[in-house]
């Protein structure tokens, strides 16, 4: 459950043990640069000792710049430090067995997590801190905070703050939290200042009338645009930094050439590529005459539409919405061969003189994964688009999802002159991947550069640019150097449809300081936050791109020295949160995963927030653990059955669902014929009755069949599939997900083992969470627990085994003599496991399951389970 919460003294709302006192959210943004503190106070109302969390959602490119707590009186700062310095603390701290916690950082959720265990009447009150540059997309800026108070709190508070010195043009606050606050938000704006505050009551925030939960619960947005007299920009000067926003308008559109280079593979198949084509309709619709284009779509194969480019005439844009709407996913992923037809394509234009000096060359990228036919190393891909790709070429880059290496995306396009964007896989993917077009789609100016005087400043960010699309912004920002003078000046050259410009514009050295002291609620400090956000996001890419290791290593300690000096939380940074004497301590930590994308949590239990609940899991022999919550306590047990047989986990005709698993043999090398075999779960399938659906996971591959046609995917590609309501989402050589009617979900592991070893087989693992809406007919060696018995476990005394105490258990009106012991959990270990410790049930479950284990065996991998056992 996520708390955004601050300290009040106002009366609190409990429940569930927790007291939630207050939330309080406070932006101020000054001349686009934001600083957001959140602020939560809680008291652990309960009569035990309990974890308290503290969940903040910050936007994708926002640096966290500090994190305080305090508990019961003891206070925690955070400081940034190199990683290395911080974690050597850290670890001292664990080493004396004192407090530590954990922030991991990926790309894609943007959390930050922490969790304290605290005793009864406890008070703890978190303040989280972060700051980031505001961008102009489709001609606003919008600024979003993620609401997640998960319970009614009496006081509670957002205000948004905003200071432009050159004025606001257009504010809004779009209701993007639902009806249920339409009109709550509250604005009051002037010339050069405007305040947002939402500020429900306690009955305002409930779902109904009676209700006892918050409806609060999405984004909270605020749109907004200044106020720009010419088109030279915007010139800010303060605190010894200057700022410079460049953001021409009513310019005609350059004329462009844009090659959709589209992935079809068998990943791509169901909503992804539906979403696509819906997208790609309404984006060929927006070519005109004067624009040039052409369609490569590629699986392991690689075809074009037209092998030329063509222009965007009615004519031609139908046929290839034609093309598009019939396309079928299939096969492979052949990324370097697609990629270089399209850059060949808009050479062969070149050369033949079909493309306008002044117009604009692109390749729009849209893949869901990794490269697995062809060219596969992906730095041989980056180093072959590299050499091939003139300078008067751009690639923009979408990665659908989660399992596409967004990294490699990252890197291609920012390396060729472009951006990449990720694309989550929800409803409106298609209305993401028209807002990102929709912002290259109208190219204004070509070669920008923003120039300054001859020492009059240093350290300048990025002020050489490519292209510049409407809507957008360009930034540029430095160190001004001490001079006799008062003003600065910048001079910007560009090259429009059939203009060259070159303009001029300055800024008083102090104006802008003497009026940020006279407002009450603006950043002071934004100008040289803003050098150091941009500066330390640009060297992070140049990192990546960095040819040598001694390059990587310079560039490395620059972005530690500045990130260290203002205070951000980095992928190469730290934040140690520790008591006034340093006597406690926490760690956020911020380990890269290009894979995953970017979260941040902070816990002492260090554990992803993503991971489901497993109550019954299995593995080798095949090993089955149940946990049951009410009783707070895990079962193990195995079944001694036999290669071949194939045996029921969930039977549940109320939900049309049944879950089998099909046992397989290690391999027989010096075995005798009469000694046991270990067995392993060789093959699972899931089968939903009501659509004739059903997914067949063995170690070789996954089916996919309904009754008509079988599907079939290899472990070797990741893949989200979606057929009626079944859908299974593959990762590569990792699992595989079955959701059955967003109500029931099981998840299978792969386990890989040498395959010279001389008994070991390949096998998988399954797991099923304990939130499965289970009908009240579900039964099976799983299905069964969906309704927890009731268990008692006395008499513990020593066993044979002197390691491992046995003790009597009551369950189902029998007493079972039970063992303490361990078995293994892979589901975040995948090769050495974790150790779950629970009572262990002899002769494969007798009197834990209902029935003997053979009442369970069935004939076929669709079969339910004859009711009565």
């Amino acid at each position: 459950m996520c708390h955004f919460l601050s300290q009040n003294s106002q009366p609190a709302i409990r429940g569930d043990d927790i007291t939630v006192k207050s939330y309080k959210v406070e932006s101020r943004i000054t001349s686009r640069f934001s600083h957001t503190t959140v602020k939560s106070s809680v008291v652990n109302s309960g009569p035990n000792a309990q974890s308290i969390g503290f969940n903040v959602q910050i936007p994708k490119r926002a640096f966290i710049t500090n994190f305080t707590m305090n508990v019961n009186g003891i206070t925690f700062v955070g400081s940034v430090k190199e990683k290395t310095v911080a974690r050597n603390l850290y670890a001292q701290a664990r080493a004396r067995g004192k407090a530590a916690g954990l922030v991991r950082y990926r790309t894609d959720m943007e959390t930050f997590k922490t969790e304290v265990h605290v005793p009864p009447g406890s008070k703890i009150e978190f303040e989280l801190h972060y700051q980031e540059m505001m961008q102009r997309k489709l001609g606003f800026y919008e600024h979003s905070l993620y609401l997640q108070p998960g319970r009614l709190v009496p006081q509670f508070q957002v205000d948004v703050y905003i200071y432009e010195p050159s004025g606001i043009a257009s504010v809004e606050t779009p209701n993007t939290l639902g009806e249920h606050f339409s009109g709550m938000a509250k604005l009051t704006s002037s010339k050069d200042k405007a305040h947002v505050v939402f500020k429900p009551s306690l009955q305002q925030q409930r779902k109904c009338e009676n209700c006892t939960t918050s409806a609060i619960d999405g984004v909270f947005t605020v749109k907004y645009d200044v106020l720009r007299d010419s088109n030279a920009g915007e010139l800010h000067v303060s605190d010894g930094h200057f700022v410079h926003f460049f953001a021409p308008a009513n310019l005609s559109p350059l004329p462009k050439n844009i090659v959709f280079v589209i992935d079809v593979s068998g990943s791509m198949w169901g909503v992804k590529m539906k979403q696509t084509v819906e997208a790609m309709q309404t984006i060929l619709d927006d070519l005109t005459m004067d624009d040039y284009f052409s369609i490569v779509d590629f699986n392991h194969n690689v075809r074009c539409w037209s092998e030329e480019l063509v222009p965007g005439s009615t004519i031609q844009v139908a046929e290839a919405k034609k093309y598009i709407q019939n396309i079928k996913p299939n096969g492979g992923t052949n990324i370097n061969e697609a990629l270089m037809r399209a850059v060949q394509m808009l050479v062969k234009a070149s050369n033949q003189g079909m493309i306008d000096p002044r117009s604009v060359s692109m390749i729009m990228l849209v893949s869901d994964g990794d490269p697995t036919v062809g060219e596969i190393k992906l730095s041989a891909i980056q180093k072959n688009l590299k050499k091939v790709m003139r300078e008067e070429f751009s690639l923009f880059s979408l990665g659908i999802g989660f399992d596409v290496d967004y990294d490699f995306l990252e890197r291609i396009a920012m390396e060729n002159r472009g951006v990449a964007q990720r694309i989550y896989t929800s409803h409106d993917a298609s209305d993401q991947i028209r807002r990102f077009y929709s912002q290259v789609s109208s190219p204004l100016l070509r070669k920008i550069t923003v120039q300054f005087p001859e020492d009059s400043v240093s350290d300048v960010t990025q002020n050489h640019f490519d292209k510049y699309f409407s809507g957008s912004e360009l930034v540029v920002a430095g160190k001004v150097l001490p001079s006799d003078s008062t003003t600065l000046n910048s001079f910007t050259t560009a090259s429009a449809d059939r203009l060259d410009l070159s303009l001029q514009t300055e800024a008083d050295y102090l104006e802008l300081d003497a009026a940020l002291a006279q407002q009450q609620h603006a950043f002071t400090g934004f100008a040289r936050q803003m050098w150091a956000y941009i500066t330390v996001n640009q060297l992070l890419a140049e990192r990546s791109l960095a040819p040598t290791a001694g390059q990587k290593r310079k560039i490395t300690q620059r972005i530690l020295t500045l990130a260290v000096e203002h205070q951000f939380v980095t992928p190469l940074t730290a934040l140690l949160v520790e008591s006034e004497e340093a006597k406690e301590r926490l760690l956020a930590d911020s380990p890269k995963d290009p894979k995953q994308g970017c979260c941040a949590a902070l816990s002492t239990s260090c554990q992803s927030s993503s991971q489901i609940t497993a109550p019954v899991h299995m593995e080798n022999d095949p090993h089955f653990i149940v946990h049951l919550p009410k009783n707070n306590m895990d079962i193990c047990f195995n079944i001694d059955s036999e290669p071949g047989h194939i045996l029921n986990l969930v039977s549940d005709p109320g939900a049309g669902v049944v879950v089998n698993g099909q046992l397989v043999g290690s391999k027989r090398v010096g075995v005798e014929d009469k000694e046991k075999v270990n067995t392993y779960f060789g093959t699972v399938s899931v089968f939903y009755q009501p659509d004739g659906i059903r997914v067949s996971v063995s170690t070789d591959r996954i089916d996919l069949t309904d009754g008509r046609n079988n599907h079939s995917f290899t472990w070797g590609a990741t893949a989200d599939i979606t057929q009626d309501r079944v859908k299974l989402s593959i990762v590569k050589d990792s699992k595989v997900m079955v959701t059955v009617d967003d109500k029931i979900t099981v998840m299978v592991l792969l386990h890989r083992v040498w395959k010279k070893h001389p008994t070991h087989v390949d096998f998988l693992g399954l797991y099923i969470p304990n939130n499965n809406q289970y009908s009240s007919q579900a039964h099976g060696l799983i299905g069964q627990f969906g309704q927890e018995p009731e268990v008692r476990v006395f008499n513990l005394h020593q066993g044979a085994d002197p390691l491992k105490k046995e003790a009597t258990m009551e369950v189902k009106g029998t007493k079972l003599v039970v063992t303490r012991g361990w078995q293994k959990d892979y589901r975040r270990d995948n090769k050495r496991g974790s150790d779950v410790f629970c009572w262990f049930i002899h002769n494969s479950g007798k009197g834990f399951i209902d029935g003997h284990y053979t009442n369970y065996i069935v004939p076929r991998l669709d079969s339910f389970l004859p009711l009565p056992l």
